[in-house]
């Protein structure tokens, strides 16, 4: 069944992983946060509670971000397979220490080495899948790869909340850490290799399909150099990232805090309608994968995202019915799933194998907004007696600015469609 498929083994699936427990570990805060026990530990009481609830994710998110920049041209240097292992190293090492700790301080500290060591994963995953799948099914690729990305968490909010009410919430952090060590690791270890050229288990056959270019796709390469900085469009879509990374990681961070304190959800209600969100965003990512490679118009479906992300946001303000709320609000959180996805396989559209890490680099540093976003909602909350009409407003209005980039995309993007149209039959590796 594999016969010229290897690919989807040797890096799809280490990515699955990559991404399952890593995102667990970023996120699970989120679900950790709401346990007074956590809170008492550290001191997350009074009137700045929240602030200090957003601060935790803000501090992450900058390191995280920072650090995309750092991985970037590391990767391009030294290859994903070895960055990848110095990254989960890092990470894992960190969580084990997190689960160690009882002062609000350290913990800030470890929260930053975490988002720095998590910083590689964009990076990672994007120098892998431009180096190993052919253009064609890149977004197949990365929505094969980044499944793990929303599966994670949508299956970690149950286990996680599962894990504090039976054991501690110091559990959490040892168990994550102990998944990472004995699976990511040894995965990208035994696995992976940089390059489809370098694997033994690679048949010449499959290295020909990955390879292979379409006569417009060779046009649209004018030399081995090409400079993805000088594209206007990968600008757009950098600003587009900078939007949902800050409504994105608005909306994850703070949506079981939401459903629990604005809208009267027990935990059981809290982690199944969190499971949901997160399943919805699964869902934008498979079906925006494979709409993507069928139609080839990532701008305008990332535009139709935005909007619907609009509208969930506006209808989650005024509905008065809880459910109805806390579902719109995950949907919300899945259109941008599905704009993460489509703006991850527009980056590599826009680079090369050569500078796909650098590129992926600098797109990971919009995770930066997620940081402000988690903070700025925090700090709203205090100052508006822990009410989230005003925070959910200020998402709205991001909504409206990640439109507003898109649509600038989707004129150059139909004439680009009519001067190469679909091809009549399918192709197969």
């Amino acid at each position: 069944m594999l016969q010229g498929q290897k690919r989807w083994l040797y890096i799809a699936v280490p990515i699955f992983f990559f991404w399952f427990f890593g995102q667990i570990d970023k996120v699970g805060i989120s679900i950790i946060q709401t346990d007074p026990d956590f809170l008492n530990t550290f001191g997350i009481t009074g009137e700045d509670k929240n602030t200090k609830i957003g601060l935790l994710s803000f501090v992450f998110t900058i390191a995280y971000g920072v650090s995309n920049l750092f991985w970037g041209f590391i990767i391009d240097k030294f290859g994903a397979r070895k960055t990848a292992i110095a990254g989960l190293s890092i990470w894992t090492l960190t969580m084990f220490s997190s689960g160690l700790t009882t002062s609000y301080e350290i913990f800030l500290v470890s929260r930053i080495i975490l988002g720095f060591g998590e910083g590689m994963m964009i990076p990672v995953s994007g120098k892998f899948i431009s180096s190993w799948f052919n253009n064609r099914e890149i977004g197949r690729a990365q929505a094969s790869g980044l499944t793990g990305n929303y599966l994670g968490p949508a299956i970690g909010a149950f286990a996680l909340t599962l894990i504090i009410s039976s054991l501690h919430w110091q559990s959490a952090f040892f168990i994550l850490a102990a998944l990472n060590l004995f699976i990511n690791i040894p995965m990208f270890i035994f696995l992976t290799r940089n390059k489809p050229e370098e694997h033994p288990r690679v048949s010449k056959e499959e290295l020909a399909f990955i390879r292979h270019l379409d006569d417009d796709e060779k046009e649209g390469i004018t030399s081995e150099n090409k400079s993805f900085a000088q594209d206007y469009r990968f600008w757009i879509v950098w600003f587009g990232m900078l939007v949902c990374s800050f409504l994105f990681f608005g909306i994850s961070i703070w949506l079981p805090t939401y459903l629990m304190e604005a809208k009267g959800f027990e935990q059981k209600g809290m982690s199944s309608i969190t499971s949901l969100s997160w399943l919805f965003a699964l869902g934008f990512v498979l079906s925006c994968g494979f709409l993507a490679d069928k139609t080839r118009r990532p701008g305008l479906m990332a535009s139709i995202l935005f909007l619907m992300t609009t509208i969930f946001l506006t209808v989650a303000v005024f509905i008065p019915n809880p459910i109805i709320a806390g579902i719109c609000m995950g949907l919300a959180m899945g259109c941008q799933g599905g704009v993460f996805h489509l703006s991850n396989m527009l980056m590599v559209k826009y680079s090369t194998p050569e500078t796909a890490g650098r590129a992926a680099g600098l797109m990971g540093f919009t995770n930066i907004m997620g940081g402000f976003s988690s903070y700025i909602m925090g700090w709203l909350r205090d100052i508006s007696n822990g009410d989230f009409s005003t925070s959910i407003a200020m998402l709205i209005f991001a909504s409206i600015l990640g439109l507003g980039a898109y649509v600038f995309t989707v004129k150059k993007e139909a004439a680009e469609l009519h001067s190469a149209p679909l091809p009549t039959q399918n192709r197969h590796a």
